[in-house]
C-alpha cells in the first residue's frame, strides 16, 4: 500500500506553483459559455489543517503559502479562491486542486476525481460532496485513459503523482501520449518534482520529444524546505496549453524573484 499523504506537504511551494496556473487555467477555460470537464488523477484530501501535527512537523506550508501569501495579486484566481476558502473554514487551512477547482468551475460544469489510498480518499468524498464531485477509489493514471474523451469534450485533467512510484518516470511520457490520443482538444497538466537527485531529469527529455501542441512546460526552483529534503523545485508541463499562461508563469517567476 502505497504511503505518501499530502498533508505532511501542503501548501509548500510546490502547491503555490501548481494551484496558481491551475487557477488560471480553469479561469480562461470557464469564462467561454460552454460546459468542460475536469479530471484529476491523484486528488488527496481536498482540504489540509496547515495547524495539524502533520504539517507542522514538516513545516512546508511556512516556505510556501504563509511567506508568500502577501506577494500574490489580490484579484488573482488562486488569491480569491484561497480567501473564499479560508472565510469557510479558518484562516489555518489550505485548499488542495480538487476544491480550488470545484470554487472556479460552473453548475454545469463535470468533475471526476480519482484517489487511491483509502484515508486520503475519506477526504474528497467529504470536502467535494458540497460540489457533486465523482469521487473514485482507482488508480488515477488507469483512470486517465479509461474515462478519456470525456463528455464534454473541453476540459483540463490535471496529472498530479507522488512518484513514490519510481516507475511514474517512465510510464508518464507514453501515458501523456495516449491520453492526447484520446482527448486531443483537452487541457492536460502533469505536475512533477524537480529533485536534487536529478531523477526527473530523462522523464523531462521524454515529454518535451513527444512533440505534442502547444506544450508549455515551466519550471520554478527554490531552496528545500528543510535539511536534507531532496526536493529543489517545481514543474509543470501543459499540452494544448490555455492562451496567456506563458504570461502567467511568468508574473509567478516575477513574484517569486528575490525571494531567496
Amino acid at each position: 500500500m502505497l504511503s505518501y499523504q499530502h498533508i505532511y506537504h501542503a501548501g509548500n511551494m510546490a502547491d503555490l506553483h501548481k494551484h496558481v496556473l491551475l487557477a488560471a487555467m480553469l479561469d480562461y477555460l470557464t469564462a467561454k459559455d460552454k460546459p468542460l470537464s475536469y479530471i484529476e488523477t491523484h486528488a488527496g484530501r481536498g482540504l489540509y489543517d496547515l495547524t495539524s501535527p502533520e504539517a507542522l512537523k514538516t513545516g512546508e506550508a511556512a516556505e510556501g503559502v504563509l511567506r508568500l501569501g502577501d506577494r500574490l495579486d489580490a484579484a488573482h484566481p488562486y488569491t480569491r479562491v484561497l480567501a473564499r476558502i479560508r472565510a469557510l473554514h479558518g484562516q489555518d487551512v489550505y485548499p488542495g486542486s480538487p476544491l480550488i477547482a470545484a470554487e472556479l468551475l460552473r453548475a454545469g460544469d463535470r468533475m471526476t476525481l480519482a484517489e487511491l489510498h483509502p484515508r486520503e480518499f475519506a477526504g474528497p468524498r467529504a470536502a467535494m460532496a458540497p460540489y457533486g464531485a465523482q469521487c473514485r477509489q482507482e488508480d488515477g493514471l488507469a483512470l486517465a485513459l479509461s474515462l478519456t474523451p470525456p463528455d464534454p469534450r473541453r476540459g483540463l485533467m490535471l496529472i498530479d503523482p507522488s512518484y513514490e512510484v519510481k516507475a511514474d518516470y517512465a510510464a508518464l511520457p507514453p501515458l501523456l501520449r495516449k491520453v492526447h490520443a484520446k482527448w486531443n482538444v483537452g487541457v492536460l497538466a502533469l505536475w512533477y518534482p524537480l529533485l536534487a537527485s536529478g531523477a526527473e531529469r530523462g522523464m523531462v527529455a521524454a515529454l518535451d520529444a513527444l512533440g505534442l501542441p502547444k506544450a508549455l512546460r515551466h519550471e520554478l526552483r527554490f531552496p528545500p524546505a528543510r535539511e536534507g529534503h531532496g526536493m529543489i523545485g517545481s514543474g509543470m508541463f501543459v499540452v494544448n496549453a490555455p492562451f496567456g499562461l506563458a504570461e502567467e508563469a511568468a508574473r509567478l517567476d516575477a513574484v517569486v524573484a528575490g525571494l531567496w
